[in-house]
């Protein structure tokens, strides 16, 4: 198998080193701190609005309201984004936020209290103080920790990266600068051990942005793509006809990339979900997965898991694993032989779990470590080949399919596309389904993709 090239692990290493000074600030200790501050600031408001409306005594069922409002606030400000770096690093950001989760929060606490039958006892006149100058309060207690964690701390939260690709620019101050001819890095969409080690080397940074020459720009894209960063072009060009702010935090005009199709609380539910099922899944299937085991073991010599270096999310490889169906001496670790109806290499018990699909069952402990979900794109062996054509060569939009972790059920497989990849169309209509996919992703697709994988755990294809 071809090894990375040497320039782009000296770009990882120094990088790496280079890094410390951008990462330095703990983002999730000032996340955590902000939330800390909110909580405070409502137990503030609550003591003013009960000494604005003159109540001697504050009741235990008062006590209750205060609790929930906190919490439906803190869970409700989690889904705007209200503790993400864009909001800790803009107090206009913040307040916005902060008033979208507020008032989700006042819907949230008024309907919980309502269905328990609980109203009646809430003093309204504490319940209306608080929910009129409690934004007030936090808005004040926010705009002020931003300053404080930028000006007085000398903070900068946002990590941003510029790659310069034999395109000089102005070098903004606190960026990481990366000149791509010193580290031979090269955006080559056929090689994807060096894509491995450009995802690798970009994911600390929140912006990568990357100056090119025009002819360049599709390669770049395609590459900040791949890898589902927030990743930009600058296009001088366009200065002049754009609209910046005058603060931008950048110097030249960009044009946007790509984007990951996953938000950090798009992330958060999907991984929930996903350990949600797996786990007890596991516990339940625990004999099953024991008696293929011995099974494997007995019916011929070798391994019992199959170990195979796959591409996963934002194209860096990962192990994926599997009972092995096929004898020792003659297994395929590069997948670029696919298996055949009456394929010699395929054991005995083999053969039924393949056309079972039960060889799949040890991916599920992929997914506890986090390599892969319940649903996603299949992923696929460096060396698949639909046809003559090794995958990315038929579509180079099939690096694109890595936005998100790879899944052991996907779209394209509840509608039949599985099996042997014998004719381009093969991998052709699997990339439509994987992208349409990324594009319409919602936790109640997933859950209907789960039920229909049902029906086609046994599938003519499947051997």
């Amino acid at each position: 198998m071809t090894q990375p090239l040497l320039g782009i692990d000296k770009c990882n290493e120094r990088t790496t080193s280079r890094l410390s000074v951008v990462s330095n600030p703990p983002r999730l200790v000032i996340a955590l701190l902000a939330g800390a501050l909110d909580s405070l600031l409502l137990l503030f408001t609550f003591v003013l609005a009960n000494e604005i409306i003159k109540t001697t005594t504050i009741r235990a069922d008062d006590w209750r309201m205060l609790v929930a409002f906190t919490g439906m606030f803190l869970a409700a400000s989690f889904y705007a984004k209200n503790y993400s770096v864009s909001a800790l690093i803009s107090g206009y950001a913040s307040v916005v936020r902060l008033l979208n989760a507020w008032l989700a929060a006042l819907a949230l606490v008024l309907l919980l209290f309502f269905t328990i039958k609980d109203s009646a006892t809430l003093s309204r006149g504490l319940f209306f103080t608080t929910a009129t100058i409690g934004p007030i309060v936090l808005s004040i207690g926010r705009v002020g920790f931003v300053r404080f964690i930028r000006n007085v701390l000398h903070i900068s939260l946002l990590r941003q990266l510029l790659i310069i690709d034999d395109q000089p620019v102005a070098e903004p101050e606190g960026w990481t600068v990366i000149p791509a001819a010193d580290y031979e890095l090269r955006p080559d969409a056929h090689n994807p051990l060096i894509l491995h080690n450009f995802s690798g080397m970009v994911a600390p940074f929140d912006r990568v942005v990357v100056s090119c020459r025009a002819e360049r720009r599709r390669a770049w894209a395609l590459y900040l793509q791949a890898v589902a960063c927030n990743g930009e072009l600058i296009m001088p060009e366009l200065d002049g006809i754009i609209t910046r702010k005058p603060t931008s935090i950048a110097p030249w005009p960009t044009l946007q990339a790509s984007i990951g199709p996953l938000d950090l609380p798009g992330r958060i539910s999907k991984r929930i979900f996903d350990l949600a099922i797996t786990a007890p899944l596991i516990v339940a299937l625990s004999p099953v997965l024991l008696i293929l085991a011995i099974a494997v073991r007995i019916d011929s010599p070798g391994p019992i898991l199959f170990r195979q270096q796959r591409m996963g999310r934002h194209n860096r490889l990962f192990n994926v694993y599997k009972f092995r169906s096929m004898y020792h001496e003659k297994t395929d670790y590069s997948g670029s032989l696919s298996s055949s109806r009456s394929d010699d290499r395929v054991t005995r018990v083999g053969r039924v779990i393949r056309a079972t699909s039960l060889d799949e069952l040890p991916q599920l402990f992929n997914v506890i470590q986090g390599d892969m979900s319940l649903v996603g794109p299949r992923p696929h062996a460096l060396g698949s080949r639909a046809g003559d054509s090794l995958f990315w060569e038929i579509d180079l939009r099939y690096w694109l399919r890595h936005a998100i972790k790879p899944g052991i059920t996907g779209l394209a497989q509840v509608r039949g596309y599985r099996g042997a990849t014998v004719l381009r169309e093969d991998l052709s209509n699997r990339l439509g389904a994987d992208l349409e996919y990324l594009d319409g992703w919602s936790m109640i697709r997933d859950l209907q993709i789960l039920l229909r994988t049902v029906k086609v755990v046994i599938h003519k294809n499947a051997f």
